[in-house]
């Protein structure tokens, strides 16, 4: 499989490259820094550049199966200047599954229906920026017409993959409160790879 991979330096995306280089997986990841990648491989392809370029994104998709987004916000507009952009990328080169990490704040409010976690009026978020950028790319993907995945961790310490997590669709597992970084970057290879939890968001807690 040929894994086109956005983030791929930062806390998340750099245990997806590291696996799906460890399953013999062809990746292609567009870096903004390529020092910031210390794994080599002739299975890797390093691209310099940007996942906000029309261009970069289309020059990277030749071959891709699927595109694995591990973006944040990166305290701007990343995350709504670049999905409208791979949208039409992955449209123009024939590639139709996407699986991308968000945040528990676009999942559904369990106390207050027809809300979303990070509206609802006992948020514990000071600020909801970031969490409506996550919004936008969502609402951006569920209405592209591609296979889409967004995998939605809660709060998201440092930590090894444990393995025992629970995953649920559209909404936070009842009660939970973390998830390591280990077992959402192992949750949401294993959805690119097994080809689950198509067209919904997947909430991730202990």
């Amino acid at each position: 499989m040929h894994f086109l991979l956005l983030g791929a330096t930062g806390r998340v995306g750099q245990r997806v490259l590291t696996q799906a280089l460890q399953d013999h997986h062809e990746v292609t990841a567009i870096v903004r820094s390529m020092d910031k990648i210390s794994l080599r491989s002739d299975r890797l392809t390093l691209v310099q550049g940007n996942a906000c370029s029309a261009g970069d994104l289309a020059g990277a998709m030749t071959g891709v199966d699927v595109v694995i987004s591990c973006l944040g916000t990166d305290g701007g507009t990343v995350l709504t200047e670049a999905t409208p952009l791979l949208i039409g990328a992955m449209k123009a080169a024939g590639v139709s599954r996407v699986v991308t990490v968000g945040t528990a704040g676009i999942l559904q409010s369990r106390e207050h229906p027809g809300l979303l976690r990070f509206q609802a009026p006992d948020t514990r978020r000071s600020s909801t920026r970031a969490a409506e950028e996550h919004r936008q790319a969502w609402a951006l993907l569920a209405a592209s017409g591609l296979r889409w995945t967004v995998v939605c961790p809660t709060y998201l310490p440092g930590g090894e993959a444990q393995g025992q997590f629970r995953a649920e669709r559209d909404f936070l597992p009842d009660g939970g409160t973390s998830i390591t970084v280990g077992d959402t970057a192992a949750f949401t290879y294993h959805v690119a790879v097994e080809d689950a939890y198509v067209g919904c968001r997947v909430g991730l807690a202990y």
